[in-house]
């Protein structure tokens, strides 16, 4: 990440509350056909998220502190605030003097640009406005959030607006904070309806939508020069196991992510 930075533009999208078992099936199943291409050996990396549920999560990520992989570490951070003891911070880690990673990069000359998902990025009160306010830039419609069908078009089309709009010189570091996995999702699958409510099929339906449309937001990222994208939930979710229902709890569903990095190459 040290060459990195600097060089290529950076995408960092979390697909909120998505289960690992969900997306790998998908994956597997070729249900998931432009987020499969790019994921390396076309699966999901299995991950610990940072937290169990998001204001948490992202305050981790925004510090830093991405998915763990799901094996013995120490495992070396791609980014990393300088603090002196640190066991993750290895050479090729990024370093910044900032309280976050945000702000590390736009003191590395990026610009930084969050467009929001769910309620902690809504901006409508105080809470809603600490994770998008480290942005340069921040965005949020209600037509972005948890109750539109078509929240996640909605971004991409303004995706696609951000990067037409800056300099070709400008470096870019993206946010995107999907929301069309966290419920309510059932009105991503055919036939299912309000009063039966989510599940875990439909919570598959709602990544299929996500995927049928991702490619433009790659496509944009990478419209200037090549850019370093990070794919990632920042937890799941319980539909009944074992009794739980939701998130902000200790169950291995919400604690297991998928999650993947990869370069998008710029169009020839």
């Amino acid at each position: 990440m040290t060459e990195v930075v600097g060089r290529d533009d950076l995408l960092l999208v979390t697909l909120d509350t998505l289960r690992f078992d969900v997306a790998a099936e998908l994956a597997a199943a070729g249900r998931i056909p432009n987020l499969a291409r790019h994921l390396p050996g076309g699966v999901w990396e299995k991950r610990h998220a940072p937290g169990s549920f998001t204001y948490a999560s992202h305050q981790a990520i925004f510090a830093g502190f991405l998915p763990t992989p799901a094996a013995p570490g120490p495992h070396p951070r791609l980014f990393a605030a300088r603090f002196a003891g640190s066991e993750t911070t290895a050479a090729r880690t990024f370093v910044f003097d900032t309280p976050d990673l945000v702000s590390g990069l736009a003191d590395a000359g990026y610009r930084t640009v969050c467009i929001g998902g769910v309620g902690f990025f809504n901006k409508l009160g105080p809470l809603g406005s600490v994770l998008p306010g480290m942005f340069q830039e921040s965005h949020w419609e209600p037509e972005f959030g948890v109750a539109s069908p078509t929240s996640f078009e909605g971004q991409v089309d303004l995706a696609e607006k951000v990067v037409a709009g800056l300099p070709y010189d400008q470096r870019l570091f993206l946010f995107v904070n999907v929301p069309s996995l966290h419920q309510p999702n059932w009105f991503h699958l055919p036939g299912a309806t309000r009063d039966a409510g989510d599940s875990r099929e439909t919570h598959a339906a709602a990544l299929e939508y996500v995927d049928r449309h991702i490619g433009r937001l790659f496509a944009a990222a990478s419209g200037r020069r090549r850019c370093f994208a990070i794919v990632c939930s920042d937890h799941g979710t319980a539909y009944g196991d074992d009794g739980f229902t939701g998130h902000r709890l200790g169950h291995d569903v919400v604690w297991t992510v998928p999650y993947a990095h990869f370069f998008l190459e710029a169009a020839a």
